[in-house]
C-alpha cells in the first residue's frame, strides 16, 4: 500500500503528465480541474483568469457562485487579505490561516456574504502568470476550499511544485499575440467587448474606467483600423482576431 507521500507524488505526476500532453486549453481545463482537486484535496475550487479585460472565474463543481455572489465578492474583496495576496502580492501558495485567524476571517464581508454559505472554512490559494490574450498578459488565481480541516504543509508544498508547471503549460498554450495595426492592449480590451455587443457604459463598468475613456480608446482604435464607426470596428475586429491564435 502506498504511503501518503507516495500517493501525493503520484497525484502531482498525473497533473504534470496532463500538462505536458495538453494541446489546447479547451480540452485541458475540464481534465485538469478534477486532478487539481485530488492533488490539493478540497470540497471545491475556483479558477479565476484575470486579463486587462476583466476577470473570468469558473468553479468545480460548476455554478458554485452565481452572478450576484460574484458581484458581492468583488465589492468586498479589497478588504480581504487573501484576495490582495493574489491580486497585487506575490501569489505564492498560502493558506488562509497563514494570513489571519479564523475570527478575523469570519469578520470579513467576503466570508459572511459569499464564502460561508458554501462551507469555505479553510482555503489554499496561489496565483501565477498564465499566458496571453489579445488584450495582454493573463494571470490565474486558484483557490481550493475545504469545510472540515485546514490544509497541511504537504498541501502547500504540492501547490508550490505545481505552480511553476501550471504557469509554464499555459504560457505554452497561450503565447504572446501580435495586435493588428498597432492597437494597444487596452484598446484591444475595449474592442473585444465592443465585438461582443457591449455598450460604452457596459465596457466602462467592465474595465473600471469612465465612458469618456472608452470613447477615447475607440477613437484611437478606429483610426488604426481605418474604420468610421462601431459596427465596422466590431466586424473588422472579429475578422482579424478570430481565431485568436494558430493551433
Amino acid at each position: 500500500m502506498a504511503s501518503p507521500v507516495e500517493a501525493g507524488l503520484r497525484r502531482i505526476l498525473a497533473v504534470v503528465d496532463l500538462l505536458l500532453d495538453a494541446v489546447d486549453e479547451e480540452t485541458l481545463l475540464p481534465a485538469l480541474f478534477p486532478l487539481l482537486l485530488q492533488t490539493l484535496p478540497g470540497d471545491h475550487l475556483v479558477w479565476s483568469a484575470r486579463t486587462p479585460g476583466g476577470r473570468c472565474p469558473v468553479t468545480l463543481p460548476a455554478g458554485l457562485f452565481g452572478p450576484d455572489d460574484l458581484g458581492r465578492f468583488y465589492v468586498n474583496a479589497p478588504a480581504d487579505p487573501l484576495f490582495r495576496h493574489n491580486d497585487t502580492g506575490s501569489g505564492v501558495p498560502l493558506r488562509r490561516s497563514d494570513l489571519q485567524s479564523r475570527t478575523e476571517y469570519h469578520r470579513l464581508a467576503t466570508y459572511a456574504e459569499v464564502l460561508r454559505p458554501v462551507g469555505a472554512e479553510y482555503q489554499l490559494t496561489m496565483a501565477f502568470p498564465a499566458g496571453h490574450v489579445r488584450a495582454g498578459r493573463r494571470t490565474v488565481c486558484l483557490v481550493v476550499n475545504r469545510s472540515g480541516s485546514d490544509f497541511s504543509d504537504a498541501d502547500v508544498t504540492s501547490a508550490a511544485l505545481l505552480r511553476a508547471r501550471l504557469s509554464h503549460a499555459l504560457d505554452r498554450l497561450a503565447p504572446p499575440l501580435c495586435l493588428p495595426a498597432g492597437v494597444t492592449a487596452r484598446e484591444a480590451a475595449v474592442l473585444d467587448l465592443l465585438a461582443l455587443g457591449r455598450s460604452d457604459q457596459q465596457i466602462a463598468r467592465r474595465l473600471d474606467v469612465s465612458v469618456r475613456t472608452v470613447d477615447k480608446h475607440l477613437e484611437h482604435a478606429y483610426a488604426k483600423l481605418r474604420v468610421h464607426g462601431r459596427v465596422d470596428a466590431a466586424r473588422l475586429w472579429l475578422a482579424v482576431s478570430s481565431p485568436e491564435r494558430p493551433r
